[in-house]
């Protein structure tokens, strides 16, 4: 099975493609990049386009996303909100299954502690997936944390589906 992980966001997305089989392998990870000097249209098709590509390279047979989580600034959270929006239709438009994983879930998953350190989270990515290295950017180990957290859902991964 192919599990596309992603970290939404409206600068820069991180994907991590691993393979489970017995375990679990990694094909791939990286980033999308939108730049601020671009309009928030022209940002949003790109990520459209680039998120479809990933889609057909890849052919994932599932795809898991984090949840989004904000406290303090609205207006990043609505733009980053219309840039998950947009991921979602790329998705369902490429009739891909859908998990979603809150923070919370991905750090206890991944790391054994709901309050986990970012740097924990990115070691034990790095371990699990036997990498020489902690994967970067962040936002492509925290893809391949989401994809891996989905991966360990095993049998309840069905609660997490988007319906």
């Amino acid at each position: 099975m192919i599990i596309l992980g992603i970290d939404p966001g409206l600068a820069t997305i991180g994907y991590g493609v691993i393979e489970a089989k017995s375990r679990i392998s990694l094909v791939e990870y990286g980033i999308i990049q939108t730049l601020p000097t671009s309009t928030l249209p022209e940002r949003l098709e790109i990520i459209f386009k680039n998120i479809d590509l990933l889609i057909k390279d890849f052919n994932p047979d599932e795809v898991a996303i984090e949840e989004l989580f904000f406290n303090k600034n609205v207006k990043t959270a609505i733009t980053v909100g219309e840039a998950r929006g947009v991921i979602l239709v790329s998705l369902k438009l490429n009739s891909v299954p859908i998990y979603e994983y809150t923070p919370l879930q991905i750090k206890s998953s991944i790391a054994g502690y709901g309050r986990a350190e970012k740097l924990q989270v990115q070691n034990q990515v790095k371990n699990i997936l036997s990498l020489k290295d902690i994967p970067k950017p962040d936002d492509a180990s925290d893809a391949l944390a989401v994809a891996m957290t989905h991966y360990f859902q095993g049998r309840n991964k069905e609660m997490f589906l988007i319906k």
